[in-house]
């Protein structure tokens, strides 16, 4: 296979998210939530790996006719923010006024958050809450709060949004990979475990959404709050 075939390759695989986002929104609108999340979670895990394949076949060298930045952006937006907030808002987990300023809060803030030039930091975390709304929007569906915690949570994250906090990119944040990595993948694994029992109330997928979710939400928070120890120094100070 040619270096131009595999970097076309990997476009087309960027590119099944959006096969895979229509298909989550027909279970949508007929309410089958649960499929939804199905198809919602194997768009998430095609995202997390084309990625890293853009990178390694070089896809900006070897096939420039087609922005892969682009083409990620657009189904981010309708896999990670369109299509959840539409199923929180049609669910009735969020009744009346709450669910109406879900929806627009949600769709409004992650255009303006997706079209931010500033969302990327230095070390590849994202600055400010990265509009990661189907995982917020399983785990809501998952453990079924009060719609006031629901409001405030959603609330918080949207003005969350455009504050100066760190949140890892669990594949290009180097600092913590090897924990948040793994964590990324359990949280995948637990999710669609969730959403294939129909969010049963006493699975145990809940409990890993719980602690992979706290783990995914803080950690770049954690970071900007805790120094990293430079190796240079700690060279230095053990000499005699």
């Amino acid at each position: 296979m040619t270096p131009q075939l595999r970097a076309l390759s990997v476009h087309l695989l960027t590119a099944t998210g959006a096969v895979f986002a229509m298909l989550a929104m027909l279970a949508a609108v007929e309410g089958k939530w649960s499929l939804m999340f199905v198809w919602l979670v194997v768009a998430f895990a095609v995202d997390g790996i084309d990625g890293p394949l853009a990178r390694k076949y070089h896809v900006k060298h070897y096939s420039p006719e087609f922005d892969g930045v682009l083409l990620d952006l657009i189904i981010d937006y309708l896999t990670y923010v369109f299509i959840p907030a539409f199923a929180l808002f049609k669910s009735g987990l969020m009744d009346g006024w709450t669910g109406w300023f879900a929806l627009l809060i949600i769709t409004f803030a992650s255009a303006m958050y997706f079209a931010d030039t500033r969302m990327k930091t230095k070390d590849n975390s994202f600055s400010g809450f990265p509009g990661c709304w189907n995982m917020v929007v399983l785990v809501i569906f998952a453990l079924q709060p009060n719609f006031w915690v629901s409001l405030g949570l959603v609330t918080l994250l949207a003005v969350g949004m455009f504050l100066p906090l760190k949140f890892i990119h669990p594949v290009r944040t180097e600092r913590w990979r090897n924990l948040s990595l793994p964590m990324a993948l359990i949280w995948t694994f637990f999710a669609g475990w969730a959403a294939w029992v129909d969010f049963h109330p006493e699975s145990w997928a809940h409990w890993g959404l719980v602690i992979s979710s706290v783990y995914l939400l803080f950690a770049g928070i954690a970071q900007q709050i805790i120094p990293e120890r430079k190796q240079g120094t700690d060279q230095q100070a053990a000499r005699p």
